[in-house]
């Protein structure tokens, strides 16, 4: 093993028992990673969903240099009038729905839901907090909170009281929301889940439920916004409106950001009548961090990305779907899972992805289906390279 390997593993916190990428990363460009050898590997997770636009894209690139001659971190979130902040601020506000007016910015989707959380609990008055199985929100501990699987909680119990378990996608529990409940948070599209897409009828009645309990809806599109569906966001897909929206990951343009968003009724109880602070994070909204989101916004609505993202959806579906390994493609836009027939082998058959130069994975509760999470920017030709190099390792395990 080389030094910088060793000393991954010496210093670095493992959070995993199982790491197939030892990935020496020299650089990224576009969909590809490459390696200190030179190899290239196809970026089928786009770091996450973290990359809609491809790995260092010039344009948010000249964005962040823009900025880093300008300033950098000056103050607390939300003492000092940063332009960067305010313009995207209201550029959101431009492509949201006329109730989702005022963002708060944070550094992560986790920070997002658990701002989102407080948000709630506080303009209700109310406790309770209803999320679904198999969802995911995030490690920290009210994120944490959110999930299903006791294997991932139960090693740090006591975790947050009063929050409720319902089964996603099951109308018929939704009786369950009542007038004690602050908020629902639910993701449109699970992810961990391996892309399990919300039926229409079922968002349907958990806003009208939610209307008439008094209940917050709170939708988590950490991995689902900036374009992933082919929708800026993917609660567009559906004629429903949350009250709070959680966002993250391929907002940043690859920098840390993330934001919770509300009307500003919702979000004006954070600032209350008293000189304590309702909420704060150091570097949320980060100036560079938001010179780089404007400037993905900018390049996804400026070069029409939005318009292709289904068509280049339907080539993968075409050109995958006839192997015989390969179950079910689920999905919207270029977020999708490829179900296997056979996931005896879905741990070696990640790791042959990586070593014909694909990235890929399996989903945190569904290992029988790989991520098929492309930037969005990615092309035809580039499609049919993924495509046949993915292909090549299921032959082999087929």
């Amino acid at each position: 093993m080389n030094n910088l390997k060793s000393d991954f593993k010496k210093y670095i916190a493992q959070t995993s028992n199982f790491s197939p990428f030892q990935i020496e990363v020299e650089k990224a460009e576009g969909i590809y990673v490459y390696d200190r050898f030179g190899k290239d590997y196809i970026d089928l997770m786009s770091g996450i969903s973290v990359s809609n636009i491809g790995h260092r894209h010039p344009k948010v690139l000249a964005a962040i240099k823009e900025q880093l001659d300008r300033y950098m971190h000056v103050m607390v979130y939300g003492e000092f009038v940063e332009s960067p902040q305010v313009k995207l601020a209201k550029k959101l506000a431009e492509i949201l729905p006329a109730t989702l007016n005022m963002t708060y910015f944070v550094n992560s989707g986790s920070e997002a839901i658990e701002g989102a959380l407080k948000l709630a609990r506080k303009y209700t008055q109310r406790t309770e907090i209803i999320a679904f199985k198999r969802g995911y929100h995030g490690s920290t501990m009210g994120a944490l909170t959110l999930l299903s699987d006791e294997r991932y909680k139960q090693p740090f119990r006591p975790l947050m009281p009063d929050v409720k378990l319902l089964e996603f996608n099951n109308i018929s529990n939704l009786e369950e929301i009542t007038e004690r409940t602050a908020c629902v948070v639910t993701e449109v599209i699970q992810a961990g889940s391996g892309v399990i897409v919300a039926d229409f009828d079922f968002l349907i009645a958990l806003r009208k439920r939610c209307v008439e309990t008094g209940t917050l809806l709170i939708f988590d599109e950490i991995q689902t916004c900036y374009g992933r569906t082919g929708k800026m966001f993917a609660f567009e897909h559906y004629d429903v409106i949350p009250d709070i929206l959680c966002i993250a990951k391929s907002m940043g343009g690859e920098m840390p950001l993330g934001a919770f968003i509300a009307s500003n009724t919702i979000m004006d109880c954070l600032n209350g009548d008293h000189p304590l602070l309702g909420h704060a994070t150091t570097f949320g909204g980060h100036p560079v961090s938001c010179a780089a989101s404007m400037a993905t916004l900018g390049v996804i609505l400026d070069e029409k990305l939005l318009e292709s993202v289904e068509e280049k959806a339907a080539i993968f579906r075409k050109k995958l779907s006839a192997h015989p390994s390969i179950k079910e493609i689920r999905g919207i836009g270029l977020y999708m899972a490829i179900e296997l027939s056979n996931s005896a082998n879905i741990e070696k058959i990640v790791e042959n992805c990586i070593n014909s130069g694909i990235i890929t994975f399996w989903f945190l509760f569904n290992h029988n289906s790989l991520s098929i999470i492309p930037p969005i920017n990615i092309n035809l030709i580039e499609i049919d390279l993924a495509c046949e190099r993915l292909l090549k390792e299921l032959d082999i395990e087929g």
